[in-house]
C-alpha cells in the first residue's frame, strides 16, 4: 500500500485517501493532489508547526539531536538565533549552535 503524504496544512504523517481527497487526522485539513503540488511550488519553508521561517528568524530545537561528524548533541530547548534558509533544499536551514555552523532539518524546529 502506499503512504500517504503528509498534511500540507499541520505537516502531520497521520493522514488518508478516500479516493477523491487526501485528509489528516489531526487538523481535519482536507486537500487534492492540485493542492498538494501548488504547496510544494510555493516554495515557503515552514517549521513543525507549520509556521513560515524567513532569514534572520530565531528558532528553538523541539528535540535532542546528535550533530553527524562531531560529538556534539544539540539540546531540547536550545535557541539558533538569526537562521539562513538554504537555496538548494527547503527542509534545511544554517544557524550557529555553541559557536559552530551547522545544518538543520526544519522538522526538529518551532519559531
Amino acid at each position: 500500500m502506499a503512504q500517504t503524504p503528509n498534511c500540507i496544512k499541520c505537516q502531520s504523517s497521520v493522514t488518508y485517501f478516500d479516493g477523491s481527497l487526501f485528509h489528516c487526522t489531526e487538523c481535519f485539513h482536507a486537500w487534492t493532489q492540485e493542492d498538494m503540488e501548488a504547496a510544494n511550488e510555493s516554495g515557503k519553508v515552514v517549521d513543525s508547526n507549520g509556521n513560515e521561517l524567513f532569514d534572520g528568524d530565531d528558532v528553538t530545537v523541539i528535540k535532542d539531536l546528535k550533530v553527524k561528524g562531531s560529538s556534539m548533541v544539540i539540546k531540547r530547548g536550545t535557541r539558533v538565533r538569526g537562521i539562513r534558509l538554504s537555496e538548494e533544499d527547503p527542509t534545511h536551514v544554517q544557524g550557529r549552535v555553541d559557536g559552530q555552523t551547522i545544518f538543520i532539518l526544519t522538522e526538529f524546529l518551532k519559531k
